[in-house]
């Protein structure tokens, strides 16, 4: 830098104007017309040192503020090339700052995407162990109409019935169950795709913020695309503070890590619902098969027992053969009822013979021993033919007691047939198309 040079300064001297001082002074009449437009001598010199004094001290003056002007201007280059560069290292900061954020919002946004395709992955599961419920429903639908179907006195409601009711309760349960889950997966995807959007948002907002600040960045001194904008250095009312904006920022990471959160723990919670209802399911199906069964050998057992009381009589017929014996009935009570009216003619004989010997005269008409003979007749007749009727009545409230038990038997035989039928070949068979536990599960 330039050294300061002291002004050079003048002798101090005191110049007197020209002025007459004595009695005896020449100016006179003769100098009166040029005294007051000349100066004198002594002027002239104060008036050549007076513009030369002023001559230096401007010469000194300006070369003090030229001095002082490079000096200030070499400053201010100074100043503005250190004031760029802050504000590049500060843009630079921010940059930094803001590619974290943006490396925090990319990777949560990241992960928001991959959590919602599991949770969509899941809602799937759902839906097809939702379907797959409908044929469980519908074979145990199937199966208690099937049961109405059967014949009394085999329409009871037995263990298999019980079972069933259970079984279409629990798939009617899990079925809301499951509607209501997927009713849960549906609201949690819709949040985790608003949270996602709004971390997008902010992340898109980063991104151009940072191409912004790195063109900033790359700006100095020499740049040909910069150019004024005097009214850039206007407050922006709209305009956030670096805490406002970090809190932004954090406020929208902290939602999106609570809801991927809560998605992962919906997860957990619908392979724990997925896997309890299909075991469910399949531990109620093979309870109601297991009740099918032990159903079935009973009707199996009673059947036997019914067909070989069929073939048996019981009591004094055990020997016989049951069919045979309501023949041998049949011709019995044939056989009582011809011989009650083999009974009637010697009745009738002998009812004729006494009517006509009441008609004999006076004292004939005694009591004799053909009179006697011929009422012990009519009463030995009546009472073989009381005890005929006494007989036949028996007889044929036997043979009506065969037919019924007959009758019976086979009902009950044709009703346990019947009743087989419906629970092995109509409701076992129609189970075997029950899903598998992979299937309940949502997998297939």
């Amino acid at each position: 830098m330039a050294q300061t040079v002291p002004p050079c300064e003048l002798p101090c001297k005191d110049y007197d104007v020209a002025r007459n001082t004595g009695a005896y002074t020449s100016s006179g009449l003769a100098t009166a017309g040029f005294r007051t437009s000349k100066y004198l001598l002594e002027e002239w010199f104060q008036n050549c040192y007076a513009r030369y004094h002023q001559a230096f001290a401007d010469r000194d003056q300006s070369e003090r503020q030229r001095h002082e002007s490079q000096q200030l201007a070499a400053e201010t280059q100074a100043l503005a090339q250190r004031t760029q560069q802050d504000s590049t290292r500060t843009v630079g900061e921010r940059l930094q700052d803001t590619h974290g954020w943006k490396s925090e919002l990319q990777r949560e946004v990241e992960a928001l995407a991959a959590e919602t395709n599991l949770l969509l992955a899941q809602k799937q599961r759902l839906e097809r162990a939702l379907d797959a419920t409908e044929v469980p429903f519908s074979i145990t639908t199937d199966n208690l109409q099937c049961r109405e179907r059967r014949e009394h006195p085999n329409l009871v409601r037995d263990h298999v019935e019980t079972e069933l009711l259970k079984e279409a309760e629990l798939i009617r349960n899990i079925q809301e169950l499951l509607k209501r889950t997927i009713t849960q997966a549906v609201s949690q995807i819709r949040l985790n795709r608003e949270h996602k959007e709004t971390c997008e948002m902010d992340w898109s907002d980063k991104v151009e913020a940072y191409n912004l600040d790195e063109t900033c960045g790359r700006h100095h001194s020499q740049s040909t695309e910069v150019q004024a904008h005097p009214y850039s250095t206007t407050f922006q009312e709209s305009a956030s503070t670096p805490e406002t904006r970090a809190k932004f920022t954090q406020d929208n990471l902290c939602r999106a890590q609570r809801e991927r959160l809560a998605s992962a723990n919906l997860r957990v919670l619908v392979d724990c619902i997925l896997r309890d209802t299909s075991e469910d399911l399949r531990l109620q199906c093979d309870a109601v098969n297991l009740a099918f069964g032990r159903r079935c050998e009973e009707l199996e057992d009673a059947q036997y027992k019914l067909q070989h009381h069929l073939h048996k009589a019981q009591g004094a017929l055990s020997c016989l053969q049951t069919l045979r014996e309501i023949t041998d009935q049949e011709h019995n009570v044939a056989a009582l009822k011809q011989a009650i009216k083999d009974k009637e003619a010697p009745l009738h004989v002998a009812q004729t013979r006494l009517y006509l010997r009441s008609h004999r005269p006076n004292m004939e008409l005694c009591h004799d021993a053909a009179q006697f003979r011929l009422l012990s007749e009519v009463e030995e007749l009546n009472i073989s033919l009381t005890a005929l009727r006494e007989k036949l009545l028996e007889a044929e409230q036997s043979l009506r007691n065969l037919e019924d038990i007959h009758m019976s038997l086979e009902k009950d035989i044709a009703a346990m047939t019947n009743s087989l039928f419906i629970d092995r070949q109509k409701c076992m068979a129609h189970r075997t198309r029950y899903p598998t536990i992979l299937q309940l599960a949502g997998y297939q």
